[in-house]
C-alpha cells in the first residue's frame, strides 16, 4: 500500500468548517496511508517574541494568507478514499503522532468553557514542550507527560447539512476531543459523502477528560493515518450510525448532545448495540453488563454538543 503526504499550506488547510461539497485535495486507495501536517492557532494566540518561542514557518505563512476564518479549528484536508460511498464505514487507524512545535497554549475567554460565570476574564498561557522528554512545563512549574492526539478527526457530514462548524462534534466525527484516540487507536466513522473526505486538526499535547476550560494543550501535530473503507459498515461495526473507536485494550462508543444526560443515553445505547452485534447477549443482558463492567466517561463539556464515551475492556466478552 502507498503512503501519501499532505503538508499544511494556505492551499491545503481551511478554518472552521466541514462541508460535503469541498473537493478533495488528495485521493488515495482504500488501505493507503496518509501523513497530514496539522497546525494550531490563529495570530492572536501566538507567543510574543520576548518568550523565545518560535512560530512554525508553515503556520506563519497560513496567517499571512488571510484565509476566510469562521470560528473553529484549522484543519488539513479533505482526503478522499476511493470506493467510499454513503452507508459505508471508514476505518481510521492512527499509526503515529509527531509533535510539531516546541510549545502549545491553553486558555479561556469570557462566555466560554464549563464555568463562564466563575471566570469572565480572558487568560492565555504559552506552555513550553520538551519533545525529547515528551513533557510540557506549566506556568506554575508542574511538568505533565504528553499524550498527543487530534481533537478533530472527521469525514464530510451529510450533504444536506451544507457548511457546518468544526466546533460541534456530530455523527461525522469532527471535534470529538476524545483523549483515548492516541497513536495505536482506531476510529470508525460512518461515511456520508462520496470519498468520505477525511480531515484532521486541533492537535492536543495532553488533555483531561472534560477539557473543562475550553482548551487542551493546543499544539501542532503531524499524524499518520491508514484509511480503509468497509462496504456497508463491515464486520467491526455493522451498519455504523455513529463514531466508535478501538484501542489495543478497549472498545469505545460515543454520544454527543447539548444535554449531557442525552449524550450518556446515546453512548450507552451504542454500547448495547455493539455488544449485541458481537455476542449472543440480548439487549437486556447487555444493559446489565454495561452497568457491571463498562465505564462511561465525560469526554468534553465545552463544544456545545457535549460528549460521553463508554469504555469496554477487551477480553471480557469478545
Amino acid at each position: 500500500m502507498a503512503t501519501h503526504r499532505l503538508a499544511a499550506t494556505p492551499n491545503t488547510v481551511r478554518w472552521g468548517c466541514f462541508d460535503a461539497s469541498y473537493p478533495p485535495l488528495l485521493t488515495i486507495a482504500s488501505g493507503d496511508t496518509v501523513v497530514l501536517e496539522c497546525l494550531s492557532g490563529g495570530p492572536e494566540v501566538m507567543p510574543p517574541a520576548s518568550s523565545g518561542l518560535t512560530v512554525p514557518p508553515a503556520l506563519a505563512a497560513i496567517h499571512a494568507a488571510n484565509l476566510p476564518r469562521p470560528p473553529g479549528h484549522l484543519l488539513t484536508g479533505p482526503v478522499a478514499v476511493e470506493g467510499a460511498e454513503p452507508g459505508d464505514m471508514l476505518e481510521v487507524k492512527i499509526e503515529a503522532i509527531e509533535l510539531g512545535a516546541e510549545w502549545g497554549y491553553c486558555g479561556f475567554r469570557p462566555l466560554a468553557g464549563t464555568l463562564p460565570e466563575d471566570f469572565p476574564e480572558r487568560v492565555l498561557s504559552h506552555i513550553p514542550i520538551d519533545r525529547a522528554r515528551n513533557v510540557c512545563r506549566l506556568p506554575w512549574g508542574t511538568e505533565l507527560p504528553l499524550a498527543p492526539f487530534f481533537g478533530v478527526m472527521g469525514v464530510a457530514p451529510p450533504p444536506a447539512y451544507g457548511t457546518i462548524s468544526t466546533i460541534q462534534p456530530r455523527e461525522h466525527g469532527g471535534n470529538l476531543d476524545n483523549k483515548e484516540l492516541v497513536a495505536g487507536a482506531t476510529l470508525f466513522l460512518p461515511v456520508w459523502a462520496r470519498g468520505a473526505l477525511f480531515s484532521a486538526g486541533d492537535g492536543h499535547g495532553v488533555q483531561g477528560d472534560g477539557e473543562v476550560c475550553i482548551n487542551a494543550l493546543e499544539t501542532c501535530l503531524t499524524g499518520t493515518f491508514t484509511l480503509t473503507v468497509h462496504k456497508g459498515g463491515g464486520a467491526a461495526a455493522p451498519a455504523l450510525r455513529y463514531p466508535r473507536a478501538e484501542t489495543p485494550t478497549h472498545f469505545i462508543t460515543m454520544g454527543m448532545n447539548e444535554d449531557l444526560d442525552l449524550a450518556m443515553k446515546q453512548a450507552l445505547r451504542e454500547m448495547i448495540r455493539l455488544i449485541t452485534a458481537r455476542t449472543n447477549l440480548s439487549p437486556a443482558e447487555a444493559y446489565q453488563f454495561c452497568s457491571l463492567a463498562v465505564d462511561f466517561r465525560v469526554t468534553q463539556t465545552v463544544n456545545g454538543e457535549k460528549g460521553i464515551h463508554g469504555v469496554l475492556r477487551k477480553g471480557l466478552l469478545f
